[in-house]
């Protein structure tokens, strides 16, 4: 996050700070592929654990 967001940028306080990087957060986990996750997102990766309606029933 850091080389990706945080010293690319010069924030004018610790607001825009908090709200680019929450931005870049989100981003990160919704939309980004993870080679490690087999191209998908932490978010895809995170509800294919879990269990579909028929398992837990």
């Amino acid at each position: 996050m850091k080389y990706e967001c945080v010293y690319l940028k010069t924030y004018d306080g610790v607001r825009a700070a908090r709200a680019d990087i929450g931005r870049y957060i989100d981003w990160f986990n919704a939309h980004r592929g993870h080679s490690s996750l087999d191209g998908l997102t932490p978010l895809e990766a995170y509800l294919n654990l879990l269990p579909t309606s028929q398992e837990a029933a």
